[in-house]
């Protein structure tokens, strides 16, 4: 036997209606015209047969049968708000699956991770790294890192970290046979790739720097491989400057000069548009994107200080 409802939409206007007795504030409330309660409130009127309300010296009043209707119907709305409130707090805890590119894990993820466990105890990280990402979150991930130009649609994507590439070598790279002293000296040494040869033919274009065989030099497919080339003294990578800071603080590396690349690609937290404001999704978002913006302006403050 099916079960005979009234129109729900319907049923939550007239509950915020008999509460504030008004269709003013109720409209304020759910945030649409008065004219749209007062229809909301006929089609509910309509269902019923019978009349929910009456105005009287400009006041607004239930019947005997509106009131009593409210006062049955007060109660669901309350144990819905309950169980949606439970629910969502559920949704905050449990596990959250990340997707993300290896060496953006390696370098910048998990040594943070600790932090955000701290904050949220409650949350179940995991790991999932994967070298290329499809433009659409998987069944089993809930967010992800993604390196593009931050068009990918159906999904909320959140830019963390421009990308900006600079030159990184190793110290002894400074006082041996062939000193590394300025953007001229890069013709002596050997180069390091990252994934393709275009970014340091990009750079050498930029820069207009003559002499150098930037098809010359081995090829890593992760960024992490590359400037742990470069920190063993192997040559000079274009390290991604968010991925070399670990060893750049370290002094496992140093950037030999200033002139630098900046990249049309950045490094974006997506996730579904309709989770990215719920639960336990939201929870890492707001953690990722604060810890980013901190970063990021500690990077720019001591820039501009040097």
């Amino acid at each position: 036997m099916s079960r005979r409802l009234p129109p729900l939409n319907s049923l939550k206007v007239f509950e915020a209606a008999a509460r504030h007795l008004s269709f003013t504030r109720a409209a304020e409330e759910l945030f649409v015209t008065q004219a749209a309660v007062s229809h909301q409130i006929k089609a509910l009127e309509e269902f019923l047969g019978l009349k929910l309300f009456r105005r009287r010296n400009r006041s607004l009043l239930l019947t005997e049968e509106g009131q009593s209707y409210f006062l049955d119907i007060k109660d669901i709305f309350s144990s819905l708000a309950e169980a949606t409130d439970k629910v969502l707090e559920r949704s905050a805890k449990g596990a959250l699956t990340i997707s993300l590119p290896p060496s953006f894990a390696i370098q910048w993820l998990v040594p943070r991770l600790a932090d955000f466990n701290t904050q949220e105890p409650d949350i179940d990280v995991r790991i999932k790294a994967v070298d290329l990402d499809e433009g659409s979150l998987t069944d089993d991930v809930d967010v992800a890192i993604y390196y593009g130009r931050g068009n990918w649609p159906g999904l909320r994507a959140d830019k963390l970290y421009q990308e900006c590439l600079i030159p990184v070598c190793s110290p002894q790279l400074l006082t041996g046979s062939k000193p590394l002293e300025t953007i001229g000296d890069l013709k002596l040494h050997t180069l390091l790739h990252d994934t393709s040869r275009k970014d340091w033919k990009s750079y050498v274009r930029k820069h207009e720097v003559e002499g150098v065989n930037v098809n010359q030099g081995p090829i890593f497919s992760h960024s992490a491989m590359v400037l742990q080339a470069a920190a063993h003294g192997q040559g000079v990578a274009l390290g991604n400057n968010v991925l070399a800071q670990p060893e750049l603080d370290a002094g496992r590396l140093i950037c030999p000069f200033d002139e630098m690349l900046v990249s049309k690609n950045a490094f974006y937290l997506v996730c579904s548009e309709k989770q990215a404001d719920t639960g336990r999704i939201a929870a890492f978002r707001d953690w990722v994107l604060a810890k980013a913006a901190s970063e990021q302006e500690s990077y720019s403050n001591n820039s501009g200080a040097e």
